[in-house]
């Protein structure tokens, strides 16, 4: 049967076009994402910067940390109290070593560049890092700093997690590429940070593994980048990267091999009359469903090559495409060689492809392989046969599924629908159930929607409401990728537009204050900037200090926890905490509040590990309702001191509350005196919050660009490929339209009319299936913030849906214009 696909390939060319269209933009998108997949796992090599010259470097860390698991810029316990003090003393006595004590300090005045931490050291470690003395000497004394900002001589402010002090240039250094530092006398580094980061040591290798053991890691040639922060710096910048694409090769991925599939099904569909005539002259069932399958074989290998090398070349233009949004960092690429990271996706698109090509073909070849003889003899093309067993099935499983999935996450799990990876894939199931359905609701929803213009004269209106019903499997398929795309905008947009409005309004209900004072430049507020606020008359200040609390459980394990040191005095003063239990007056140095979320019971001790490695016992007296991502309990600032070895040991932010019957402006100007030179910015609480949602809506706006972005100009690709088969393929109506004495321009105007017909299908299937993801997410937001309103934003879901309805004309009308050129009398010769 393969030279009978071969003829066939030929002489349907318009229809096999579509099809193959379709699947080469695919596989291109497949493999495109595949590839950017492969670099997040395959991220280039650097080599050691700090430590570049070093013979052997000491870490602390546990090889077991994830910190994909966790937020930027935190620790695992190991790394958070540093190689250890005794370990240190027995290195000593090994030979020379140089200690590194890395922590924040930034010139005042100094903004960070993008990506370089503002990092403190000791100044024997620079010589090791490439730093050299462009003028002056090193510091020596506690008030002596060297820099690559300032001149020598200068008097300049050296902002601390702690303190805020002035300090002498003796030393200027050339800038480096992987931090900003500033570097300090040993003993001045020493009393800033007591933590010990790593250890660059001179004995023999041999003898240090030996001595070092499982300790901490002795770190050589390569290995020595471990150590370096940007390290940690790389993974930050590649956290919207490598959280959102996934989930946008996932959605993608799954939206076209939909499409695919139902393009390549539809195109068996449409040939009925081709395969009834086959059967006539012989053929059996066996035979038309190896050509039906060597077709798609042909056109599916095809297609798939050219998608792979589609999907090569453009894989570099959406990575700078997405370092542009500012999603991904400058050195983000897509490596180009022939590794497995590049040869692996390309592989796995085309056997995807090929596998879609065969698997949507052979679906609908089962049912073609069942056509009658007889069939061949028949004039009339109505297609009311509903749909298949299986497709039913399935769709009615999908939509089962779906709305189980509403339901739990209305009900019982509603903090899914703030992680994106794990609710963006739940919105699909109701769309692609529809799609699946189409077929059956087809028939009601062009009723309902035609049933106004039935008393209009002419034949016109009843030839549209006709036509779509007698072709009820080519009207759902037709109608599926409008569903798609308006579905998804639909819900996509719906549902992040109404999740950010939810959580705007839990942050206005939870900020009391009058004032934040928020980093400018600085990546965060010191303890003195704080103390200093404190100190103006009239006002109560809370700066959470951000640390870790490693719970030890029952097996010995630890479990890793954010949490914030405050003074119980002021916490509830500013801030307003949902509080299901307990009380937040009874939180002391010997208490703690906790989230819901860590699954604690009142009146229980925790047994904690701190960053320093102390150990405490802290009991619960109070619950407060969190949501993922803000799970963080609170402790008295008597742990504030273990936030410089857990983080940075910065505040996130300060918030004040102005007595009633403080003098506003007097206290207005005491504030702006307090943070002069701090490298913070005094906000109205209004406005801070407004700037906050600002930034949260920015991030959320670019994920919705990308997502939609590429699914939605695939699903405008296929409604244009699809409505081109369609109309391809009905030659003979519109000679039948031409003969009973329809004028060309009527003609256009009846196949028009059901292209917008179609669409008002899709859009109405969409609603359906939008309504339903927006009513578990109105329960899931309800139950975590309180009454939260549907919130969609129409400009862009109508731009979206109007473009679709152009497309659309344009896939129907052009194709019948053209084939119009042909005399009537020869179209009603057209055999199928």
């Amino acid at each position: 049967m393969t030279p009978i696909a071969w003829a066939t390939l030929r002489a349907r060319w318009v229809t096999f076009v579509s099809t193959f269209v379709a699947l080469t933009l695919s596989v291109a998108l497949v493999s495109a994402m595949g590839l950017m997949l492969g670099a997040t796992l395959n991220l280039p090599d650097r080599g050691a910067e700090r430590f570049g010259t070093a013979p052997a470097v000491v870490y602390a860390t546990d090889p077991t940390w994830d910190p994909a698991l966790h937020d930027p810029g935190t620790r695992s316990l190991a790394a958070a109290k540093g190689v250890d003090k005794d370990l240190v003393a027995t290195l000593q006595g090994q030979g020379r070593t140089v200690l590194d004590r890395s922590f924040y300090a930034q010139v005042s005045g100094q903004r960070m560049r993008p990506g370089l931490a503002p990092l403190g050291h000791a100044w024997p470690v620079a010589e090791f890092g490439g730093y050299t003395l462009a003028a002056g000497r090193a510091p020596d004394a506690a008030d002596e700093i060297a820099t690559a900002s300032g001149t020598v001589g200068e008097k300049v402010t050296v902002l601390t997690a702690e303190e805020s002090k002035t300090y002498t240039v003796v030393g200027v250094t050339k800038a480096v590429g992987f931090e900003q530092a500033v570097f300090f006398s040993e003993s001045e580094a020493a009393r800033l940070s007591p933590r010990v980061e790593a250890v660059v040591s001179f004995a023999p290798v041999d003898t240090l593994r030996s001595t070092v053991g499982e300790r901490a890691l002795v770190l050589t040639g390569d290995d020595r980048h471990k150590a370096d922060p940007s390290v940690a710096g790389d993974r930050d910048a590649m956290d919207n990267t490598e959280t959102l694409l996934p989930i946008t090769a996932s959605v993608a991925g799954f939206v076209s091999i939909f499409v695919v599939a139902s393009t390549f099904a539809f195109a068996v569909v449409q040939r009925r009359r081709e395969v009834a005539l086959l059967r006539t002259v012989g053929a059996t069932p066996k035979q038309v469903r190896r050509m039906l399958l060597s077709e798609a074989g042909l056109l599916g290998t095809v297609a798939s090559l050219l998608g792979c090398v589609l999907g090569y070349l453009a894989a570099p233009l959406m990575t700078n495409w997405w370092i542009r949004l500012g999603i991904s960092p400058e050195w983000f690429a897509v490596d180009s060689s022939f590794s497995f990271y590049v040869w692996g996706p390309l592989v796995g698109a085309f056997l995807v492809g090929l596998a879609v090509a065969l698997v949507g073909v052979w679906s609908a070849s089962l049912r073609a392989a069942r056509v009658r003889p007889v069939d061949a003899l028949r004039e009339a093309s109505a297609d009311t046969g509903g749909m298949t067993r299986g497709r039913l099935v399935f769709g009615l499983t999908g939509l089962g599924i779906g709305l189980l999935a509403v339901a739990l996450i209305g009900f019982v799990a509603p903090d899914l629908v703030l992680i994106p990876n794990a609710y963006v894939p739940i919105l699909l199931v109701p769309i692609l159930a529809l799609a699946l359905l189409a077929p059956i609701a087809v028939g009601p929803i062009v009723k309902l929607l035609t049933w106004p213009f039935g008393g209009l004269k002419g034949a016109g209106a009843m030839l549209v409401r006709e036509g779509t019903l007698t072709a009820t499997r080519r009207t759902a398929a037709t109608a599926a990728p409008v569903l798609l795309t308006l579905g998804l905008s639909l819900s996509l947009l719906g549902a992040t537009e109404t999740v950010n409005e939810a959580r705007d309004t839990a942050l206005r209900s939870e900020v009391k204050a009058d004032y934040v004072v928020y980093p400018d430049g600085t990546p965060g507020v010191s303890r003195a900037v704080v103390d200093r606020l404190t100190a103006v008359p009239g006002v109560d200040v809370i700066a959470p200090i951000m640390t870790m609390l490693y719970v030890v459980e029952p097996d010995g394990g630890l479990d890793e926890n954010d949490g914030q040191a405050v003074d119980p005095a002021q916490l509830a003063k500013t801030v307003e905490l949902p509080v299901a239990e307990g009380s937040l007056s009874d939180l002391r140095d010997d208490t703690i509040v906790v989230p819901d979320l860590w699954g604690k019971d009142m009146g229980e001790s925790l047994d904690i590990q701190m960053g320093d490695g102390t150990r405490v016992s802290l009991k619960v007296v109070a619950i407060v309702k969190a949501t993922p991502g803000n799970d963080i309990a609170y402790l008295s600032m008597k742990y504030a001191d273990t936030a410089k070895y857990a983080r940075t040991g910065l505040a996130r932010r300060a918030q004040i509350k102005i007595h009633p019957d403080a003098d506003r402006s007097a206290v207005d100007a005491a504030l702006q005196q307090a943070i002069t030179g701090s490298g913070t910015k005094l906000w109205a609480a209004s406005a801070w919050v407004g700037n906050e949602t600002a930034e949260a809506r920015k991030i959320n706006s670019l994920r919705q660009q990308v997502v939609l972005g590429i699914v939605v100009l695939f699903c405008f690709i296929a409604i244009v490929n699809t409505l081109m088969m369609a109309t391809a393929d009905r030659r003979r109506d519109l000679a039948v339209l031409r003969l009973t004495g329809a004028t060309p321009k009527q003609a256009l105007r009846v196949f028009a009319t059901e292209s917008l017909l179609v669409c008002a299908v899709g859009f109405t299937l969409a609603a359906l299936a939008a309504l339903v993801n927006l009513i578990g997410l109105r329960f899931a937001l309800t139950s975590l913030f309180g009454s939260t309103p549907i919130v969609v934003p129409w400009g862009p879901v109508v731009l979206i849906g109007g473009i679709s309805v152009v497309l659309a004309l344009l896939g129907t009308v052009l194709p019948a214009a053209l084939a119009l050129r042909t005399p009537s009398v020869e179209l009603a010769g057209v055999r199928e």
